[in-house]
């Protein structure tokens, strides 16, 4: 009977900046959200870290396309391409047939009705027999080890590549919340603009990622400082190799004038939030997951704006896939799940 076994259970993290996928407790696909299509004939070239090395390097003949755009579907072929390529990805053993695919994916909490649909059916589309969603906020929480379910308040912010979550959640449900796009790719693009306006070098996007991943970083003095970022580019005015060396501290004011409507967004929550809760968050802390959680100084830049205490979950690039397996498991017994 093992043969006819077909059911295999996958978490997926459908993210914009990366895809990660979840199979018997393992992450087994972790992938930048990327594919390359052949230009002419609309198949699939390469996805995920193949495609990454491609992104503006390719010839007319091949197009780089990131299907997911401020956390939503932007290009729906592209993404069954990916979903369908990176679920082919993980090996079956014991079976004959190609298996029912049963998938639990986090979306993000601002997400309407028709983007909604849309995940849903680009995940029916690429094998999904059975298809349940989590808000992404509930997937930080629970895979930061928080629990959600208890009768008291719990604090979220999941900063990702196309935006930024934050949420109050009590007895499993998202109390209050707020969904703004600005996350990885909004910093990725300051970084670009900045070196372009104060340093009159092109530098391309893979370039600035690279600069926010070593020296990002949120307040201008930090304890542990990272060495400069040395970067060549064109230059503006002359078009000749130009070689600049990039501060954190440069960073850090770079990244602020987008930082700062993070901090709205993080009192406008504060403010709705009812009473009870704010104490109980007020002493268990607000924690941080996602991509952006790993820019230097954010917890201290955010506790010293509300006076709140603020943590890094476990792994944050992870958190959120951690947290949909979770669900994957407990699929019976979480109301919040929309299947």
């Amino acid at each position: 009977m093992g043969l006819f076994s077909l059911t295999q259970e996958l978490a997926i993290d459908l993210g914009t900046a990366n895809t990660l996928i979840v199979h018997n407790d393992e992450v087994v696909v972790d992938e930048p959200s990327i594919v390359a299509i052949d230009a002419h004939s609309g198949e699939l070239v390469a996805l995920g870290e193949e495609a990454s090395r491609m992104h503006e390097r390719t010839n007319p003949n091949i197009r780089t396309i990131r299907p997911l755009k401020d956390g939503v579907i932007a290009d729906f072929n592209a993404t069954e391409l990916m979903l369908r390529g990176m679920i082919r990805k993980i090996k079956t053993s014991g079976s004959l047939f190609a298996p029912s695919l049963k998938m639990v994916i986090c979306i993000p909490s601002g997400s309407t009705n028709v983007e909604i649909r849309a995940v849903r059916d680009s995940a029916e589309h690429a094998g999904g027999r059975e298809v349940s969603m989590i808000y992404e906020p509930m997937a930080a929480a629970l895979g930061a080890g928080l629990d959600v379910e208890a009768p008291e308040g719990n604090m979220v912010i999941d900063i990702g590549g196309g935006t930024s979550e934050i949420a109050c959640i009590s007895l499993g449900g998202i109390v209050c919340s707020e969904s703004i796009n600005v996350a990885g790719d909004v910093f990725t693009a300051d970084i670009q603009n900045y070196v372009r306006q104060q340093h009159n070098i092109r530098i391309g996007e893979r370039t600035a990622e690279a600069i926010k991943c070593k020296i990002g970083a949120a307040i201008p003095e930090l304890e542990d400082e990272p060495e400069d970022y040395v970067v060549t580019g064109p230059s503006i005015l002359t078009a000749l190799p130009q070689t600049v060396s990039l501060s954190y501290n440069e960073i850090a004011y770079a990244l602020d004038r987008s930082l700062v409507k993070l901090d709205a967004a993080l009192m406008k929550v504060l403010e709705n939030m009812p009473p009870e809760l704010y104490s109980d968050v007020v002493r268990n802390g607000v924690y941080l997951a996602g991509g952006g959680a790993l820019i230097k100084g954010l917890d201290k830049r955010l506790s010293e704006k509300t006076g709140i205490p603020f943590h890094i979950a476990d792994d944050p690039l992870r958190a959120i896939v951690r947290g949909t397996s979770i669900a994957l498991k407990n699929i019976n017994r979480f109301s919040f799940l929309m299947r």
